[in-house]
């Protein structure tokens, strides 16, 4: 692959003074700026700052039938996804509405045996219960049939969901979702576990004024913000003003120790400290964990963890949790292994798209190549895995430019006997097909990806903060930054400089330590190269980041290099 282009973040000057002028750090402004912050208040997050439920469609009405099914003493069965967005939407709706007088129990779906979704095969699943109300969160939004069949038994759906909606909606009592259309809702990038946030926020008003709390404890919904701090990093959704705010607010939480058990579980066995919580914790630690249950077993052990009010159990299903999270990094490792075999003749220039498929893969983990893929060679990628019934289960993800839903939508309407069942956003989509049409799959998905992009958009960039002065790489702005809550759509900032290398050593088998000095500068930085065993040149160019190196409770500032190359004066 030809080497990334580096570009710097373009910053409006009326914007980076608004923030200086506002008390901000002159780096931390510059950065600021450079994402479209132009006023300090918009860095607010109190929870006062928070949307009203009211724009957001349906809503009112969902919490009206939600009070009338619950002073009926209505069953109510929440039904869920299977990754962490779901899982934690699970448990907050089962939490808050058993907190909130209902009756209610839950049915995560095995991805193996049924797929996405409120499928006709869930439904039957879910009538062994006798629910009057099927609830979903994080899905049922392309759920026609599965809606109707819930119907015919008699069955009222509330579709609570925040993925893309196809031409028919399903015919559902109630919908919650912000993408669907006619909703005026602002922030078009809740997560699953954020819509039903929404829903319990309004259903608590609608009680309070049937006087419902009168004889009993109202339940105080910012207990719950740790769970939408949880499931909206790991859903990668856009963090936006609004999520923002909800993630800051659910992680002042943890870090004061206001957190439910299963959390804390879930740091702990992640080897990270609470009491200083960020969203790259909850990204890169507590969410794959929690993601491991649903991609090789069963998501509801990591529901049953959120769930936990004792520790004791909360650590045993945490660590459960964990050594699954080590098979799939096991499994996965193999199938990357596999992968680079089938593209090792590929070109740049020569395919728009990766579409791959190998009997041995597992189809929990495809979506973790796809998106392995996608970063290695700058390409919408898809990893499809044998499913039951002759089929293949495709998980796909793209590169900015693609909208891959937009495009499986397209591949569908041309050639509408070759997907089965599609859905997702723009970054991030699943499918099924056939077996024997993976190959029909790939070639009509690279036709429909040519056509959608361009050469350019197949350009590798490397977008950074241009550099940090020296002398800036301190402690005080390396914690100050690790406050911020940073995430799709709201990169944590790179920055991009030259150094000459002072030292280099191989620690741990192939990662480099280092100790870099910016030309001309006095001050030695101490720097990790992971992943690479490499010698560098005397002189290199270096994109990087500024973290808090922690060790023997010592607390220092340490660049993290994430890309390379020799410096101008070696090439």
């Amino acid at each position: 692959m030809n080497a990334p282009r580096i570009v710097e973040r373009q910053v409006l000057a009326s914007a980076y003074q608004a923030l200086v002028s506002g008390g901000l750090h002159p780096v931390l402004a510059r950065v600021f700026a450079a994402r479209g912050i132009d006023d300090p208040d918009r860095l607010d997050t109190a929870l006062g700052r928070m949307l009203p439920y009211q724009p957001l469609a349906h809503c009112t009405e969902a919490a009206g039938l939600l009070a009338d099914a619950i002073e009926r003493k209505q069953r109510l069965l929440i039904v869920a996804d299977y990754d962490a967005d779901g899982a934690t939407a699970c448990a907050l709706a089962v939490s808050t509405l058993r907190a909130l007088g209902a009756t209610v129990d839950y049915l995560v779906p095995n991805r193996f045996e049924y797929g996405y979704g409120l499928t006709p095969e869930i439904v039957e699943l879910a009538a062994g219960r006798s629910p009057d109300w099927l609830i979903t969160v994080d899905n049922g939004i392309a759920s026609v049939e599965g809606v109707a069949a819930a119907n015919r038994r008699g069955m009222r759906v509330l579709i609570t969901d925040h993925h893309l909606p196809a031409a028919q909606l399903p015919d559902a009592a109630c919908i919650v979702n912000p993408n669907q259309p006619g909703c005026g809702f602002p922030s078009k990038h809740l997560a699953g576990v954020g819509v039903m946030f929404y829903v319990l926020s309004a259903l608590r008003a609608q009680l309070r004024e049937r006087g419902w709390f009168a004889a009993r404890n109202e339940p105080n919904l910012a207990e719950a913000l740790d769970l939408v701090a949880l499931g909206t990093v790991a859903d990668v959704v856009r963090l936006d003003d609004n999520n923002r705010m909800l993630v800051a607010q659910g992680l002042r939480r943890m870090r004061a120790g206001r957190v439910r058990p299963g959390i804390a579980a879930l740091f702990r066995v992640a080897g990270r400290e609470i009491a200083r919580a960020s969203a790259y914790d909850l990204g890169f630690a507590a969410g794959p964990r929690l993601n491991a249950a649903g991609r090789l077993t069963d998501m509801s052990l990591g529901i049953e963890c959120l769930l936990a009010n004792d520790a004791g159990r909360a650590e045993d299903l945490a660590a459960q949790l964990d050594a699954l999270n080590r098979e799939r990094r096991d499994i996965e490792q193999d199938m990357q292994q596999s992968a680079l075999a089938l593209v090792e003749d590929f070109q740049p220039g020569e395919r728009y798209a990766l579409s791959l498929f190998d009997p041995a893969w597992h189809q929990g983990v495809v979506g973790i190549l796809a998106a392995r893929l996608r970063e290695r060679f700058h390409r919408p990628a898809i990893a499809f895995a044998p499913a039951a019934n002759g089929e293949a289960r495709g998980s796909g993800r793209s590169i900015p430019g693609l909208h891959l839903r937009d495009a499986l939508d397209l591949v569908s309407k041309r050639e509408p006997d070759l997907i089965l069942r599609f859905g997702g956003h723009a970054a991030a989509a699943g499918l099924t097909v056939r077996v024997q049409d993976v190959d029909r799959f790939s070639q009509a998905f690279e036709t429909v990806v040519r056509e959608m992009l361009g050469p350019a958009d197949l350009e590798q960039l490397i977008e950074t903060d241009g550099s940090l002065p020296s002398g800036h790489a301190s402690l005080d702005l390396a914690e100050l930054m690790e406050r911020q809550v940073w995430g799709q759509g709201f990169p944590a900032p790179l920055f991009c400089d030259e150094f000459e290398v002072i030292e280099q050593r191989v620690v741990g088998g192939r990662h480099l330590r280092l100790r870099l000095r910016q030309p001309g500068a006095a001050e030695v930085l101490q720097a990790m190269r992971f992943g690479e065993d490499v010698t560098l040149p005397p002189h290199v160019k270096a994109v990087y980041r500024l973290q808090v190196n922690e060790y023997n409770a010592t607390r220092t500032p340490q660049l993290i290099i994430q890309w390379w190359q020799p410096a101008e004066s070696e090439q």
